[in-house]
């Protein structure tokens, strides 16, 4: 297996590997929470990128896998000079993000199984609860196998972003990370099936490795009381 570290031009290689043919994957999410294994062909990726903070590395730095190595894809740099990482992304090697990224990891290998069995029970707790306290709440891929610390939530009859400005000290997001910001519904809710009243109306919630229950159960009684005052003002 050949990886690289590399920084977040990764989003200009997405395009580039598409137009050469290359099947890549985006395992920001993926890695450091469910379990991936490159050894096996399940997952039949030709290349597989990494973000080190989405598993509590250092920002700035991520790993690309190149299955059979850098010179079995077409892989045209998007800079050049000294020839670091075999060519494909030269420049100065960024050996504290690399020992930061590797050390996170390190803990990530160590605690993943314990620790998504707890997210997850985090997780169907906040959800069970607002099942049974909002009529008409639906979850997005409930039944599908999804990532344990997510959850995507569909507030009937709200608007996401109006419901965020009510809840300052709940950090949820209306869609992606990378697509933050964006006026037009998620186009992966869209995809989904989600029609755009739905897709407007879903909030996406995300628990990690310090979220305790005592927050889990703050952060649902403060969801309740902004629906109540959007409601009441209706």
């Amino acid at each position: 297996m050949d990886c690289h570290h590399r920084d977040a031009d990764h989003h200009q290689h997405h395009e580039q590997d598409i137009e050469q043919g290359g099947q890549r994957f985006d395992a920001a999410q993926a890695v450091g929470k469910v379990p991936v294994d490159l050894t096996v062909d399940a997952w039949q990726v030709d290349l597989l990128s990494i973000s080190a903070h989405k598993l509590y590395g250092p920002k700035g730095i991520g790993a690309l896998y190149v299955r059979g190595g850098p010179r079995a894809h077409a892989l045209e740099p998007l800079q050049y000079g000294g020839g670091q990482e075999r060519g494909l992304r030269s420049g100065t090697t960024n050996v504290p993000g690399i020992v930061g990224f590797g050390e996170a990891c390190r803990i990530c290998s160590v605690e993943l199984e314990q620790e998504s069995v707890r997210i997850a029970d985090l997780r169907d707790q906040f959800e069970q609860a607002l099942l049974i306290s909002i009529p008409g709440l639906r979850i997005n891929a409930r039944e599908a196998s999804r990532l344990p610390n997510t959850s995507s939530l569909i507030f009937p009859g709200l608007d996401a972003d109006v419901l965020l400005l009510n809840l300052p000290e709940v950090m949820m997001g209306t869609g992606s990370a990378c697509s933050s910001g964006a006026l037009e519904p998620s186009h992966v809710l869209m995809a989904m099936g989600l029609d755009r009243s739905d897709a407007t109306c879903t909030v996406r919630a995300s628990l990690g490795r310090f979220t305790t229950l005592e927050q889990v159960k703050r952060a649902y009684a403060l969801i309740l009381d902004a629906i109540s005052v959007l409601k009441a003002s209706a």
